[in-house]
């Protein structure tokens, strides 16, 4: 992999001021440490330090929270359109959303995950169910048109049908 310009002799360098980095840490690193380094450079403080995963962990946190945001309004739109059930799989799981709704009558939304999730996801997707009240969730034993299957776990919920037609008309 390159990393800069290579160019003998100028003052840009990448390859050069990488050595001189080297070399100035590892006289660093020598003077405040009783065992001297026999190499030409040293170059350890270039590495991931802990700060950088926690922050790497954390931004992957984020970029997993708006992934599935995104995932629960994309099959909230699908089910609404048709009534079928839609899915998406992610690493170990499994998200399904199924709407059913009758004219004039209520919307039920059944949301099914499976597979093997962390212990606070399934509160993390339903709380990203557009127009569901948070504290509204009920768990099923099974779904519309089959029972669950291993490892499976439902929910149903009513979905507001004020905020079921916004999610229709937010198409992207």
């Amino acid at each position: 992999m390159a990393a800069g310009r290579r160019e003998g002799g100028s003052t840009d360098d990448f390859y050069a001021a990488l050595e001189a980095d080297g070399k100035t840490a590892r006289t660093r690193y020598n003077a405040g440490n009783a065992d001297a380094l026999k190499s030409a450079t040293y170059t350890a403080h270039l590495l991931p330090a802990r700060e950088d995963h926690v922050r790497y962990r954390a931004e992957a946190g984020v970029r997993f929270v708006r992934r599935l945001r995104t995932t629960v309004l994309t099959l909230s739109r699908s089910t609404l359109r048709d009534g079928e059930e839609h899915t998406v799989d992610f690493d170990t799981f499994t998200i399904g959303l199924q709407v059913r709704a009758d004219h004039g009558h209520e919307t039920y939304l059944a949301v099914r995950i499976t597979g093997s999730v962390p212990p606070n996801l399934a509160t993390l997707i339903l709380r990203n169910v557009p127009g569901c009240e948070a504290d509204g969730w009920y768990p099923e034993y099974a779904l519309p048109e089959r029972d669950l299957l291993p490892a499976e776990q439902a929910w149903s919920n009513l979905m507001d049908p004020r905020e079921a037609a916004r999610v229709l008309d937010a198409e992207p």
